[in-house]
């Protein structure tokens, strides 16, 4: 068990489990499709350093927190009638043109129109999750835009030993060369005083999947926010990706993910490690960095079936009720 987590299983009667999803991009939309189905207490703690496309366009136009990953985790909270698949598609749809508009997401532009309005960038998105009947609230990681720098070894194939500074979520995240470690810019930035406060009173926080270098670990160098990590009593899980990710992850082995959560939270204990079982050949490895973090290892098949590293959302749904209910422990 991590530090100070709580013992014994939910009680099936009591109140729904209290969650914390972190991440961004398709790996937190795929965690919170399906966790939205386990419980009615569920917050999304989104990254927010994003550079490209139409985030980084109204980013650097107007100085705003880029939407984008913001926006689809609201989209993934949304529910499975015809209000929510519509609301869905409406905020996800992007502009097809010859002008100005080409790209950029309806969602994001709604966001940052609340945002103005507004002046609050939570208050901006409870907004939007109260018009899409989210089941769930998002919040940002931080209350200010972050860029995110790498070392990256090799990123020139011509000098393969030789370690550079990539800055950028784009760039990091395409780098040709392997990511060794990464940092936040500005060092040290404020956390959202709502996502800390959410960690502290959650019975479980959920790591993963996605990009681990740009979505996951981010959230972990952020300082009052890391440190929430590491204080609350809440259960951790951390959910494995399917597949390495070219140019941020190649060459990782199950294990390699937990070796890096490791080198940059240090601090942080796990209670469950959670993988799929088609892409783990050799538990052995993967089931002792987990009990090195202080968790146990669970293995399912949390795929979908045609055989593409994604995600089915009813899988994974059963796996985490499960998880959360004790019975996988």
């Amino acid at each position: 068990m991590g530090a100070g987590a709580r013992t014994g299983p939910p009680d099936d009667d009591g109140p729904p489990p209290r969650v914390v999803a972190l991440g961004g991009g398709h790996g937190l939309s795929a965690s919170l499709q399906a966790l939205r189905r386990v419980t009615t207490d569920l917050t999304a703690v989104v990254t927010v350093a994003d550079d490209g496309g139409s985030s980084g366009r109204l980013r650097r136009e107007l100085g705003v927190l880029p939407p984008g990953d913001l926006r689809m985790a609201l989209a993934a909270l949304c529910g499975d009638d015809e209000w929510g698949h519509t609301w869905s598609e409406v905020v996800q749809h992007r502009f097809r043109s010859e002008g100005e508009l080409h790209g950029h997401a309806v969602g994001n532009l709604l966001i940052v129109a609340l945002w103005e309005l507004l002046g609050d960038s939570v208050a901006g998105l409870d907004w939007v999750g109260q018009l899409l009947g989210a089941h769930g609230r998002v919040l940002p990681m931080s209350s200010v835009p972050l860029d995110i720098a790498a070392e990256v070894e090799g990123a020139d194939p011509g000098r393969p030993g030789e370690v550079v500074t990539v800055r950028g979520q784009v760039a990091c995240a395409s780098t040709g060369g392997r990511v060794r470690s990464i940092s936040l810019l500005p060092e040290a930035p404020p956390a959202s005083p709502q996502a800390v406060k959410a960690v502290h009173e959650a019975d479980w926080v959920v790591f993963g999947p996605g990009s681990w270098f740009t979505s996951v670990l981010p959230h972990l160098l952020v300082p009052e926010l890391a440190r929430a990590l590491v204080d609350t009593e809440a259960r951790r899980v951390v959910a494995l990706n399917l597949s390495p990710q070219r140019g941020e992850t190649d060459g990782f082995r199950p294990e390699t993910y937990l070796q890096v959560l490791e080198e940059h939270a240090p601090e942080l204990g796990v209670d469950v490690v959670l993988a799929d079982r088609s892409v783990v050949q050799d538990a052995g490895p993967l089931r002792e960095a987990a009990a090195r973090l202080g968790g146990a290892l669970v293995l399912d098949d949390v795929a979908v079936g045609d055989g593409t590293p994604r995600h089915d959302p009813d899988r994974l749904a059963a796996v985490f009720d499960r998880v959360f209910r004790g019975a996988d422990q």
